[in-house]
């Protein structure tokens, strides 16, 4: 739970976006977080700077999910920021969405405590989440199906390597080079290195150790 957690310390205050529906709900949070010394409380016309946004709202719909992507959209940031969606009635069926639109945190509304709310954006900065136990499960069931019933089919896998791919790296790990890897695996030795420069390729590895040890780190191999 991020209550619990210990969140380093950085020099820079994190910078938020407060979307509010409700405009009292709006004043009220931005009065909140803006009170804080480590956060700073950005303008509707500062968005693109944003690491993490707050939704604050009595349901989730279209609306938000289309504030959250043109947010997204328009980020200036490396990466773009992240979702603490604060509501008392999300339904499970928008799950996904949210997650597309950057959702990393959920929580309840009513009673919410200010500084629980600083603490999960705090977090969240800082690569964490924070789901309510019957959205991770729903989460991780709906992974299951689309490992079934799309990636499995086409050959692929969650960490986004082919069954192809999985055996190239697994055996460069083993310590086997590229004409070994084709004479076992009965595949031209320019297929091999095809595969491994689009591993390479599409994840931004320097090289084939590098590979290696991603598809390690990953779980892959």
């Amino acid at each position: 739970m991020i209550h619990g957690e210990k969140i380093s310390r950085r020099t820079e205050r994190v910078r938020v976006a407060v979307h509010a529906p409700d405009l009292l709900a709006g004043l009220g949070t931005t009065s909140i977080l803006g009170a804080d010394e480590r956060l700073d409380v950005l303008s509707d016309t500062d968005l693109g700077s944003a690491e993490v946004v707050v939704t604050v709202g009595d349901s989730i719909g279209d609306g938000v999910f289309a504030f959250l992507r043109q947010v997204r959209a328009s980020s200036a940031l490396p990466a773009p920021p992240r979702c603490v969606i604060v509501t008392d009635h999300f339904p499970v069926q928008v799950l996904m969405t949210a997650i597309e639109c950057g959702m990393a945190a959920l929580l309840p509304r009513r009673d919410l405590d200010g500084e629980h709310l600083v603490r999960t954006i705090l977090a969240v900065s800082q690569g964490a989440g924070a789901l309510p136990p019957r959205l991770q499960g729903s989460l991780l069931s709906q992974l299951e199906r689309i490992q079934e019933d799309l990636l499995v089919p086409n050959g692929l896998a969650l960490s986004g390597l082919s069954d192809r791919e999985r055996e190239v790296l697994r055996l460069l790990a083993d310590g086997h080079g590229t004409e070994e890897i084709a004479a076992k695996l009965a595949y031209s030795e320019s297929t091999v290195k095809n595969v491994l420069h689009r591993v390479m390729s599409r994840y931004g590895l320097h090289n084939r150790t590098h590979a290696v040890a991603f598809a390690l780190r990953t779980g892959s191999i």
